[in-house]
C-alpha cells in the first residue's frame, strides 16, 4: 500500500469539515456504547426521565388529592391497582411516577448548585495557591470535618420545610469533594507549559481560568456530577423522610415518611413501603453506572 493510499483511507475515515467538538462527541459516544453497564444505567435514567416528564399527561390532581380518591385503603396489588394503594386509597403507581418529578428535580438542581460552588472554590484555590487558596481550603476542610447529615438537617430546619430548603441544604453540604478534586486538577493543569505560554502572551487570570484551565477540568466535573446526583437523591429521600420536605408534595421520601408514620409498616403493607425504596435504588444505580462508565471513557487507564 502506498503513502497516498494510506492518506486517502485516513481522509475517508474522518469526514471533511467535521467540527473537532462534534468528532470528540462521536468518539465519546462510541466508547461509551462499548460499556454494557453504562448502557444499562443510561436506560434506567431515560425511562425514569420520560415517566417524570410525561406524568402530567396521564396523572391528574384528582388522582393525588386524598379528598377526591375513592380507592380501598392499603389495598394489596391486584388487577385494579398494579402496585396497590396507600393509606388514603391513592394508587401507588401514580404516587411513584409523580414522586419521581420532585426527587429527580431536587437531585439534579442540588447537583448543579454543588458543581458550581465546588468548581468555583476549587478553581480559585488552585489558581491562587497563596493566602486565598489556603483560606478557601481551610473552609473546605472545616465543612468536611462537620457531619453532613446533621448539618443538612439543621440547615433545612432553619430554612423551613420545602423543596428549596432541602435543595440548598444538600448543595451546602455536598460541594467539598468537588472542590478538592477541581483544585488538585487545576494545580496539575497550571503546571503544564501551555499555561505559562498563555501568561507570557498576556492572558489574565480570568482568561487563564476560563479559557485554558476550565476546559481541561470539565471532564472531571462531569464525572463528579453524575456520581453526585445519586447521593443528592439519597439525601433528598432522607431529609423528606424526616419530615423536612414539602408537606403537600409527593416524592419518594414523602411516601416513605407516610408509610412509616401513618400505619403502613405496622399493617404489613409491604407494597407501599418497598416500592419507593426500590425506585430510589434503581435511579441511584442508574446514575452510579452512568457515572462510572463516563469515568472509564474519559480515563481509559482505569482498571475494571
Amino acid at each position: 500500500m502506498t503513502t497516498s493510499d494510506t492518506t486517502d483511507i485516513t481522509a475517508a475515515a474522518v469526514p471533511a469539515g467535521s467540527p473537532p467538538r462534534l468528532a470528540s462527541v462521536g468518539r465519546f459516544a462510541r466508547a461509551y456504547a462499548k460499556r454494557p453497564s453504562g448502557l444499562v444505567g443510561l436506560g434506567i435514567l431515560l425511562v425514569a426521565t420520560i415517566l417524570a416528564l410525561c406524568a402530567p399527561l396521564f396523572i391528574g390532581p384528582e388522582q393525588l388529592d386524598v379528598t377526591k380518591v375513592d380507592g380501598p385503603l392499603l389495598s394489596a396489588p391486584g388487577s385494579g391497582y398494579l402496585l396497590g394503594t396507600d393509606q388514603a386509597g391513592r394508587s401507588v403507581v401514580d404516587l411513584l411516577i409523580w414522586g419521581s418529578r420532585s426527587s429527580l428535580s431536587i437531585g439534579v438542581i442540588a447537583t448543579v448548585l454543588t458543581m458550581v460552588l465546588g468548581s468555583t472554590i476549587g478553581l480559585l484555590a488552585g489558581h491562587y495557591p497563596g493566602k486565598l487558596g489556603k483560606a478557601l481550603m481551610h473552609v473546605t476542610d472545616w465543612f468536611i470535618a462537620l457531619p453532613s447529615l446533621p448539618l443538612a438537617i439543621s440547615l433545612a430546619a432553619v430554612l423551613g420545610q420545602g423543596t428549596a430548603s432541602i435543595t440548598i441544604a444538600i448543595a451546602v453540604t455536598s460541594w467539598t469533594s468537588t472542590a478538592r478534586l477541581v483544585r488538585a486538577q487545576t494545580l496539575a493543569v497550571e503546571a503544564r507549559p501551555f499555561i505559562e505560554r498563555a501568561k507570557v502572551l498576556g492572558a489574565g487570570n480570568r482568561q487563564v481560568m476560563i479559557r485554558h484551565v476550565l476546559p481541561n477540568v470539565a471532564p472531571l466535573i462531569l464525572v463528579s456530577a453524575t456520581l453526585t446526583v445519586a447521593s443528592a437523591i439519597l439525601s433528598e429521600a432522607t431529609l423528606t423522610f424526616l419530615g423536612l420536605g414539602d408537606p403537600t408534595g409527593v416524592s419518594w421520601g414523602s411516601m416513605l415518611n407516610a408509610a412509616f408514620y401513618q400505619g403502613a409498616m405496622t399493617s404489613g403493607a409491604w407494597w407501599y413501603v418497598g416500592t419507593p425504596g426500590i425506585a430510589i435504588l434503581l435511579v441511584v444505580l442508574g446514575f452510579t453506572l452512568t457515572g462510572r462508565a463516563v469515568e472509564h471513557v474519559l480515563n481509559p487507564r482505569m482498571v475494571g
